[in-house]
């Protein structure tokens, strides 16, 4: 039986290329909202989660890490796709012609050069394979979509400009998450470990917390807080590090952390991808 990855998204989106190029032996399984992708796979109905986490030039997918939390599921890789946009239309449309674009509010804001320059009115959607859907249904000649290519192929739509991107650095790095952890033992090869914590509430915690990293010698490749519950003090981090768990001085740096902190659950141990790898 042909094993299932979850995506959040429509058929045609940057999701759906990424399960494909990440997994091509694996069924893609579409889904509305990024909570229904972990149920997919906390239920059975998937085998893993394919979850973008940010992006190079729109920074961090926000809901996804109040939604980390919750979930039992475990980061076990994580893998960087190039951004490609193309405006796409009506067969027959003409680029003069288009006076709206649609797409995902972080796909309109990695294409505004190309929307300021042309005058194209930006017009948010719930994602960007989704926005080819609306046009191709709402037959209109003025309206396109901004999308992947394959959106073009799925949803019978005529490329009208290829790679409307504003930088070629675009990248979304995504992690695949599972429900079985892996293996965690230590292996050669560079390793990050994922975390989320909340902070004792008392002076200086967090930066007692991050003093264990800097005197052990543990890199901290980021950093990301958000707050909790409608609260404007109760405060939860995620982080990433480079190292395992098994290796002492990451072990020192981690009860140091627990020390200063109220909550702290590790979230993933998987290895680096190429282009962290290429970047360091």
């Amino acid at each position: 039986m042909t094993k299932k990855i979850a995506y959040q998204g429509e058929p045609g989106a940057n999701s759906h290329i990424a399960c494909s190029d990440a997994y091509p032996d694996m069924t893609p399984l579409p889904c509305r909202t990024f909570e229904d992708v972990f149920h997919a796979v906390e239920s059975g109905q998937a085998d893993l989660a394919m979850i973008p986490v940010d992006n190079t030039i729109a920074g961090r997918v926000a809901d996804i890490h109040h939604i980390l939390p919750q979930t039992s599921l475990s980061i076990i890789a994580e893998y960087y796709l190039p951004i490609r946009f193309q405006l796409m239309a009506l067969p027959g449309t003409k680029l003069a012609d288009v006076q709206k674009a649609r797409s995902h509010i972080m796909g309109l804001g990695q294409c505004r050069g190309f929307l300021r320059e042309h005058s194209i009115e930006a017009v948010t959607a719930a994602d960007t394979a989704g926005a080819a859907r609306e046009v191709a249904e709402l037959g209109e000649a003025s309206v396109a979509a901004i999308a992947p290519e394959l959106a073009a192929s799925v949803y019978g739509l005529e490329i009208l400009a290829r790679d409307i991107e504003d930088a070629e650095h675009n990248t979304t790095r995504f992690v695949i998450m599972s429900p079985d952890p892996g293996d965690r033992q230590s292996k050669e090869g560079r390793t990050v470990t994922a975390f989320i914590f909340q902070v004792r509430n008392i002076p200086a915690a967090l930066y007692k917390v991050m003093g264990g990293f800097a005197t052990n010698g543990v890199n901290m490749t980021k950093l990301e807080s958000y707050q909790l519950g409608g609260s404007f003090t109760a405060t939860q981090f995620y982080a990433e590090i480079e190292g395992h768990p098994d290796e002492r001085h990451v072990q020192l740096a981690l009860e140091e952390l627990g020390f200063f902190s109220t909550m702290f659950k590790i979230i993933g141990v998987f290895g680096a991808g190429e282009r962290r790898m290429r970047d360091r």
